[in-house]
């Protein structure tokens, strides 16, 4: 997720990385969610692996746009992951990128940015 930092950085938007599980701290991770817009942020980056439940998870406690990046774990080599990130019920959009391509998830970003006049 460091390229999607670095690459947010260089463009000067303003971003925060915060590491969060949708499994191990629900509570602590709703909390970032759902008081994301009002801490600022317009667009959500998540990354995970396995069974990737972190950018659904994100979506359906937020309507900022979310963007899911499948982290290559396991033995599936993050295919578990992308197919996880892509298959969400409706109302609850992600918006994903390659396996482990957090620099895309910036540049997609950046232009959402862009469009709503943001950056």
């Amino acid at each position: 997720m460091l390229g999607a930092l670095e690459v947010l950085q260089e463009a000067g938007a303003e971003a925060e990385l915060v590491v969060s599980s949708a499994h191990r701290e629900p509570d602590r991770t709703r909390q970032l969610a759902s008081g994301a817009r009002e801490e600022g942020c317009s667009v959500v980056i998540c990354g995970a692996g396995l069974s990737a439940a972190l950018p659904g998870f994100v979506a359906a406690h937020t309507d900022l746009p979310v963007i899911g990046v499948p982290i290559s774990a396991g033995s599936l080599g993050g295919l578990d992951a992308l197919l996880s990130t892509v298959q969400m019920p409706p109302g609850v959009p992600v918006a994903t990128v390659g396996i482990d391509n957090a620099k895309n998830a910036a540049h997609l970003a950046l232009r959402m940015l862009r469009m709503a006049d943001r950056l």
